[in-house]
C-alpha cells in the first residue's frame, strides 16, 4: 500500500482548483493517485438516510460520467457518497473520497473496505486532518468545502432543506461552481406541470 503523502497549499502538486477556494486547507493528506486531484472532477453528493432511488440515481450518474473520464469526488459516508463512489468503480473509472477525519480512524467504519477499494483501483483519498484525529460533526461541514472545491460541478441527489448536503451545494454555489439536482422521482413525469 502506498504511504500517506503531504501535499501543501504552495506546492506544484496541490490541485489547482481547490487552491482557488478563499478557505483552502493549508495541508492535505494523500493516500493513493494523486495524479487524478488534477482531472476533470465531478461530486456526487447526498442524504446519508435516503431512498433505494436515491441510490440507484447515485450509482447510475457516478457510473455514466466516469465512464467519460470524470473524477468522482465524494464523502465516503453511508448512503448516496458510498454509491457514488461504488458507481465510479463498476465503471472502471476513478473517484476521490475527502474525509472528515484522520487515516488512522477511518469513518464510517462499514467503509474501511471501500477504502481501500478506491486505492486499490487509481482512486485516492484525502483529508485536511492529523491522522490522528477522530471524525466529527464540525469537520464533516469543514470538509464539505473540499469536495465541492475539487470540482467543476456538484451534483445533489437527494437532501434535506437544513443539511450537509445543501450546506456543500451552498458553498459550491459560492466557489463559482455549477450545482446540479436530480428531481425527486426522477423518472415519473406525471403532475410535472410544463410552462
Amino acid at each position: 500500500m502506498k504511504k500517506i503523502e503531504k501535499i501543501k497549499l504552495d506546492s506544484k502538486y496541490y490541485p489547482e482548483l481547490l487552491k482557488q477556494i478563499g478557505d483552502a486547507p493549508e495541508l492535505l493528506y494523500v493516500e493513493g493517485n494523486e495524479e487524478i486531484l488534477e482531472s476533470n472532477c465531478i461530486s456526487i453528493i447526498g442524504s446519508r438516510s435516503c431512498s433505494d432511488e436515491g441510490i440507484r440515481l447515485a450509482k447510475k450518474f457516478a457510473y455514466d460520467l466516469a465512464s467519460q473520464n470524470i473524477t468522482i469526488v465524494s464523502g465516503m459516508a453511508v448512503g448516496i457518497d458510498t454509491a457514488a463512489h461504488i458507481g465510479a468503480l463498476e465503471s472502471g473509472g476513478k473517484t476521490i473520497a475527502v474525509l472528515g477525519c484522520g487515516f488512522k480512524h477511518i469513518f464510517p467504519k462499514e467503509n474501511i473496505g471501500l477504502f481501500h477499494k478506491i486505492i486499490e483501483n487509481g482512486g485516492v483519498i484525502i483529508s485536511e486532518y492529523f491522522p490522528d484525529e477522530y471524525a466529527s460533526s464540525n469537520k464533516f461541514l469543514e470538509r464539505n468545502r473540499i469536495v465541492s472545491g475539487l470540482s467543476l460541478g456538484t451534483l445533489v441527489i437527494e437532501a434535506a432543506f437544513r443539511s450537509g448536503t445543501s450546506v456543500t451545494a451552498s458553498l459550491a454555489k459560492k466557489q463559482g461552481r455549477k450545482v446540479f439536482c436530480i428531481p425527486h422521482e426522477m423518472d415519473n413525469m406525471h403532475g410535472i406541470r410544463h410552462k
